[in-house]
């Protein structure tokens, strides 16, 4: 299977200069931040979503370099997906993120709630310094948007009434806003038409939405160590994804255990089973599949160019995490 790692070789010396820069962006003013930021920005994540902004800044530019309002745009980007993650660990009271402790079990989360407050301030006002009111817009929605997915998510715990289509719609908050928003900021950081500026929004759109498809199949397929999480930790919190909604609909007796929260033995390996025996597995992975074709369609307006062939191999390489 390709590796993401592989897959970003093109703007690996991009990355590599921006995880440096934000050890020292975050860090500079205080011992604990600059901690938390060797901490954040030294463990072993993907960077994707600024791996993103990169291809898509240096596909939409062509023969000219990147600027250097696209390689902030991409520190912005990594700063706000980190701060929600912090935040989210906060509130799901998880113990690991991406195989090791979470900010909140290192540091207590009063100062993970700081850090994350910080960094989403800080992302801010880099934002406004990039002086392009359109791109602002979008990566403010982006904040407004995680938030509301976050919400939603907290109010429909264990609502086995939820449909695909809510579903959808808090996925794009949670995780596609940020990719399809960051996305068009770097094409309108380049120049590009108002077509492709749309079409690498709805790139973003999709291939975020198949992103978080997958991870909620591979938390009921996938191992601890694989994930870097307890397997099934979602189900567990009364997050309902889509092989859950899916389950639903054919194993009515999972509703039950559901909305009695798990709380008698053996009800959560109950329903981690029931959902595994249903069609819920099978029919989320077409349902990634949809989005993952639907965003290399939206790449066809592109010229050819290592950076386009690497946004097209990564929507491939989304789905191949399943297998």
């Amino acid at each position: 299977m390709t590796s993401a790692t592989s897959l970003f070789s093109p703007v690996e010396a991009d990355l590599n200069a921006l995880t440096e820069n934000l050890k020292s962006l975050i860090g500079a003013r205080h011992p604990i931040l600059y901690a938390a930021a060797e901490y954040l920005f030294g463990t072993k994540g993907k960077r994707v979503r600024p791996a993103i902004v990169f291809l898509v800044s240096r596909a939409t530019m062509l023969d000219q370099e990147i600027t250097l309002r696209h390689r902030r745009l991409a520190e912005i980007t990594e700063m706000i997906h980190t701060a929600s993650l912090v935040h989210d660990d906060v509130v799901d009271e998880s113990e690991l993120r991406r195989g090791v402790p979470t900010v909140h079990s290192s540091f207590g989360s009063r100062i993970a709630v700081l850090a994350g407050d910080f960094l989403f301030a800080q992302s801010s006002w880099y934002l406004a310094n990039l002086n392009n009111l359109d791109v602002v817009k979008l990566l403010s929605q982006v904040i407004m948007d995680m938030a509301e997915g976050e919400i939603q998510q907290g109010l429909n715990r264990f609502d086995a009434t939820l449909s695909i289509a809510d579903y959808l719609d808090k996925s794009y908050y949670k995780t596609a806003s940020l990719i399809a928003n960051s996305c068009k900021a770097a094409a309108l950081l380049s120049e590009t038409s108002d077509a492709v500026a749309e079409d690498m929004y709805a790139y973003g759109r999709h291939l975020g939405l198949a992103f978080q498809i997958v991870d909620d199949i591979l938390d009921f397929t996938g191992s601890t160590e694989e994930l870097g999480k307890p397997a099934g930790s979602d189900l567990k919190s009364g997050n309902l994804t889509a092989p859950v909604l899916y389950a639903l609909e054919q194993k009515p007796y999972l509703e039950v255990l559901i909305e009695r929260e798990f709380a008698q033995p053996g009800d959560l390996d109950q329903a981690l089973a029931l959902v595994r025996d249903s069609g819920g597995i099978e029919r989320s992975r077409e349902l990634a599949n949809y989005h993952s074709q639907t965003a290399i369609e939206h790449l066809a307006k592109l010229p050819m160019s290592e950076s386009r062939q690497a946004l097209l191999k990564l929507a491939d390489y989304v789905l191949s995490r399943l297998y």
